[in-house]
């Protein structure tokens, strides 16, 4: 047991609004419930608005832990979370993004905007060149990951990613495949490069 009374977390990204559809923050709901369910804390940005604190809120409410990692200027605009566990406070997003790739054992987006879709992809690029053997999951409530789930394909398809590496990147809206996924989940082979 590496880390106290957690023994895993998952780093969540997701956006700073609610989204228009109330099933993003009713999928944010759930995420929260079902990450104290199974013994994960969370770790994600640190604030108090949007999916952000929906999440942070729920995880908290069911007795779960809770880190925020959040760069100094958001402190100062006052949008942390007020109750979280613990709030790491680090100089700028990218020591930001490296932090909470550290303190945790799995990568999950919900529904965001291009910060999200950039945290994800940067999860998931670092995961191809054996920077850390942990899980990249997206959430997808509504279908709003679909148009990206086709575009990996096309990159399958175009010969830019690896059908094997496309295998390690799960959509769903399912959390007894996200269980599963996490469960057998086997760190992508470290690309190496050959004319």
């Amino acid at each position: 047991m590496k880390r106290g009374k957690v023994l895993k977390r998952i780093a969540v990204y997701c956006g700073a609004n609610k989204g228009n559809n109330p099933v993003y923050q009713e999928q944010a709901e759930k995420l929260g419930k079902w990450m104290v369910s199974q013994g994960y804390g969370l770790v994600y940005g640190g604030g108090n608005v949007g999916l952000m604190g929906i999440i942070a809120d729920m995880v908290l409410q069911e007795g779960g832990e809770v880190i925020g990692v959040m760069p100094t200027f958001l402190v100062d605009r006052e949008i942390a979370h007020p109750s979280l566990t613990e709030l790491i406070v680090v100089k700028d997003m990218h020591e930001r993004k490296k932090k909470m790739m550290d303190e945790a054992d799995c990568y999950l987006a919900l529904p965001g905007g291009p910060g999200t879709l950039e945290e994800i992809s940067e999860a998931i690029s670092w995961a191809r060149v054996g920077e850390h053997a942990h899980p990249c999951v997206l959430l997808n409530p509504n279908g709003y990951y679909d148009l990206l789930a086709d575009f990996f394909n096309h990159m399958v398809t175009e010969g830019f990613l690896s059908q094997e590496d496309r295998e390690n990147i799960l959509i769903t809206e399912s959390f007894d495949t996200i269980e599963e996924f996490i469960r057998n989940y086997q760190a992508m082979k470290v690309r190496s490069y050959k004319e």
